[in-house]
Formats: structure tokens, C-alpha cells, sequence
């Protein structure tokens, strides 16, 4: 895997030209979808001749496909939005332009960001970094390949209920979904209102906590935004740590709890005082998830009506435009999704599901900070599963939800949490551990992570 360190002080323009080349190699995993070559090769020219600087100098990366981005289209995966041209550039990209980088591409994702595979995507399936024949966990699934296989040193990607983390626990990086509102999310297609983050990839925490650190901070167009927290920070010695009771379970995979209690190992070694803690509203938390989310994606994607821009179908009448552009256009992901939303805020269910699943989420907060006023950190695998086979999951739409289990309670209640390497399984496959923390404790969370990497 490429570090940011291996670009820097380089020629820019070999940067992005050795990007592309390697990019263009891992076609076969179908981690891309398009490439901003013209633009990218613009950009490394300023870079060398000195009119671009930054911390970021030249450095390539790659972003999800539902972030703006200028020099190719941004279509979230979907045909809906297939041509479609961003006439603006998201703030997180804007702020890693500002500092030097370079965005060379954009990756796959499931379409508008629904999904834990990568498989629902209206352009094909993302391949697993480590074994083709297996997913590359989703939503962000092609910006963890492009970061596993070292095409680009890091990448951008959204978490909404665990799209940055569990892709990379399936393929061997770090990845970083930080408190809700540290980035702005202005200029990237929403999902869900109340969960979307932004975070990155990378193949060592020094790496995330870099592109972490330029890409927070407020935004006067997105009023969620937090005023600039994030400062990078030496590890906080002999902390207190709990090990999630109902997240290392025999329901886990046996291989994925080894490799989460070699992790808690490593962190005994170096002093920090371990304990077994339990949260148990846990077990709603992805009943919680599955109303609450979609209720918010069948809001947001009611903008998508073959009208105001994106794809059109040919029809007859003005209903007929509606229901047909939206029948060709979304993945049935996205149909079922937007019929659960639809469902629990119709008339008669709202006060049954969607007010009480909003009573619950505030419950689970709660525990949250119960336990956070004794330990900093809580621990626990990333997924109940390393990765599955393609296919394995897509004719159960519950048994593809489960894979969330772990990573949807942070969400959530808006806590920081980061997938770390843990190994491999017995088979070669790689295992995240995952690390929450309690609100605005990102930097503290990588400093952490930092610390153990390179531990025996």
C-alpha cells in the first residue's frame, strides 16, 4: 500500500501520471468509475511549477462518486444521475485542493450510497482487494480497494451507518468515520440527513489523521458543521478501555473475535486498562437504523423525479414521467428503502415506529455517555463477518443488514469511530477492529491507533 509520504516532494505530475497507470490497472476490480485525467494533469503542472502548495503537494487521491467533484461526472452510482456534471465542488474536496491534492478519480459506491456490498451499484460490483471472488464491503467499497491496492495513498468516502468502516475492515485499511458534523457534507449527495459523515481511507492512521485534520471544520453551507475541533495529539497514556459484551458474541465469526482480542492484547501490552462493558440497547440498534435511515432516504431522494435534472423517461403524462423515470433509474435497494421510509412515516406508523425509534436512538445515546464518563474508549469488531462471497447476501435483504450490526450503533449517536487492521483470518482475510469514542475525541481515537501500529 502507497503512504502520502511517498508522493511528497515528488514531481506531481509523475505522481498522478503513476495514479492513473495504477488506477487503470486495477480495472478488474471495478474500483473505479471514471478518471479526471485532463484536469488532474492541470492541476500537477501548477503543483511543479509552484503555483500550488499545501501539505497535500501533489499527493493523488481518489473520491467516492457521490462527492461533486469537477473533470468527470458524478453520477452516486445510479443512472439517475449517469451524465450528470456537478456545476460545484464539495467543501471536502475543495478543502484537500486547497492543500495541494490531487483528485485523479472517482470510485464506485452502491447507488446513492445504499448498500454494504457494493453490489448495487448500477455499473457493476467492486471486487474484494484481498479475494476477487469475495465483496468489497459498501458503500464505499471502491475507495477502500483503491486505497488497499495502492493506486492512491488515500481516499474520501461518506459513512452513514458504517460505509467507510466496514469496507475497510474487509480490505486491510484504516478507515475513519468521524463525529457528526466534524467535515462538511455540502456538495455530496445525501442519504441520510441526520447520520452522513465524511471520512477517508488510508493505509496508516498518520495518513488518516493528516487528511482528517485539512478537511474539518465549519462550513457556511453546511449548518451541521462543528466549529474546528480536530487537532492532532500525542496518545493519551494508561486509558480505560471497554470491550462491547454484545459485540463479541459465538454469533461472531470465531476469526474475527481472535483478531479483535489480539488487538485488545496489544493494548494491555501498552499499558491501557482493559474491561468488558455492556450497552444492552444494542440489540435494537438496527431496528433503530432500518426506520430512522429510511425515513430519511425517502425525503431526500424525492427530489429525483426525471424533472429538475438527471435522467428522463419517455412518457405520456406528467405521473406517468414521475413513476417511470423512478422505476428505470433506482436499484431496488433504493426502491426498498424508500418504501420502508415512506411506510413508517405515512400516516398511522409514525407514532409506531419512526417517533419511537427516535426515542430509542435517544436512549442509546444515553448509555453512550453513561459509559464515557468512566472509559475512553469502547472496542469491538467492525463486523460480525469477514468478507462475504459476492452474491452470498443479495436475495436476503435482512441477512445484508445484519452486516451493520456493529457499525450503526455509533452512527447513530453521532460518535467518532475508526476501523483499524486487526490480520487476517485463517483463510487470508483481512479483520478490522473497530474504536468509539466519545464525541470530538477523533484525534484522540487516531492518536490511539497510531500508537499500536507496528505492535507485536
Amino acid at each position: 500500500m502507497a503512504t502520502i509520504s511517498d508522493y511528497i516532494g515528488k514531481s506531481a505530475t509523475d505522481n498522478v501520471n503513476k495514479a492513473i497507470d495504477a488506477a487503470e490497472k486495477s480495472y478488474e476490480y471495478h474500483a473505479g468509475l471514471s478518471l479526471t485525467r485532463e484536469r488532474a494533469l492541470e492541476r500537477a503542472a501548477k503543483v511543479d511549477s509552484g503555483e500550488i502548495t499545501g501539505r497535500l503537494a501533489g499527493v493523488p487521491f481518489v473520491a467516492k462518486d457521490n462527492f461533486l467533484a469537477f473533470g468527470a461526472p458524478t453520477t452516486a452510482a445510479s443512472k439517475f444521475l449517469e451524465h450528470f456534471n456537478a456545476p460545484l465542488q464539495a467543501t471536502a474536496i475543495e478543502k484537500l485542493e486547497a492543500e495541494g491534492a490531487i483528485c485523479i478519480g472517482k470510485t464506485n459506491l452502491d447507488a446513492f450510497a445504499h448498500g454494504g456490498s457494493t453490489e448495487n451499484s448500477a455499473f457493476g460490483p467492486t471486487l474484494n482487494a484481498a479475494d476477487k471472488t469475495r465483496v468489497a464491503g459498501g458503500s464505499s467499497g471502491g475507495s477502500a480497494v483503491a486505497t488497499a491496492l495502492g493506486a492512491v495513498p488515500f481516499a474520501i468516502g461518506t459513512d452513514t451507518g458504517g460505509s467507510i468502516r466496514q469496507p475497510a475492515s474487509f480490505n486491510g485499511v484504516v478507515g475513519v468515520k468521524p463525529t457528526y458534523g466534524t467535515v462538511s457534507r455540502y456538495g455530496v449527495v445525501a442519504m441520510a440527513s441526520s447520520t452522513d459523515t465524511i471520512g477517508c481511507f488510508a493505509s496508516n492512521a498518520s495518513d488518516a489523521e493528516l487528511v482528517m485534520d485539512i478537511m474539518a471544520g465549519i462550513d457556511e453551507n453546511d449548518a451541521t458543521t462543528l466549529p474546528d475541533f480536530f487537532a492532532p495529539t500525542d496518545v493519551k497514556a494508561s486509558q480505560k478501555i471497554g470491550v462491547i459484551k454484545e459485540f463479541m458474541t459465538t454469533d461472531v465469526d470465531a476469526d474475527v473475535r481472535a483478531r479483535t482480542n489480539d488487538y485488545i492484547e496489544k493494548l494491555k501490552a501498552a499499558g491501557h486498562t482493559i474491561e468488558e462493558v455492556s450497552l444492552p440497547i444494542l440489540k435494537y440498534a438496527l431496528a433503530m437504523y432500518y426506520i430512522i435511515v429510511p425515513a430519511e432516504i425517502s425525503s431526500n431522494l424525492a427530489r429525483y423525479d426525471g424533472i429538475r435534472y438527471g435522467a428522463r423517461a419517455e412518457s405520456g403524462s406528467l405521473s406517468e414521467l414521475y413513476g417511470k423515470s423512478r422505476d428505470q433509474c433506482f436499484m431496488a435497494e433504493n426502491k426498498r428503502r424508500i418504501m420502508i421510509g415512506s411506510y413508517v412515516l405515512s400516516s398511522g406508523y409514525f407514532d409506531a415506529f419512526y417517533l419511537q425509534a427516535q426515542k430509542a436512538r435517544t436512549l442509546m445515546i444515553n448509555e453512550f455517555n453513561e459509559l464515557f464518563e468512566t472509559y475512553d474508549v469502547l472496542i469491538g469488531p467492525v463486523s460480525p463477518t469477514p468478507a462475504f462471497k459476492l452474491g452470498e447476501n443479495t436475495a436476503d435483504p435482512v441477512k445484508m443488514y445484519l452486516a451493520d450490526i456493529m457499525t450503526v450503533p455509533a452512527s447513530l449517536a453521532g460518535l467518532p469511530a475508526i476501523s483499524v487492521p486487526g490480520g487476517a483470518t485463517s483463510d487470508g482475510l483481512p479483520v478490522g477492529v473497530q474504536l468509539i469514542g466519545q464525541r470530538r475525541s477523533d484525534a484522540q481515537l487516531l492518536a490511539l491507533a497510531k500508537s499500536l501500529e507496528g505492535a507485536n
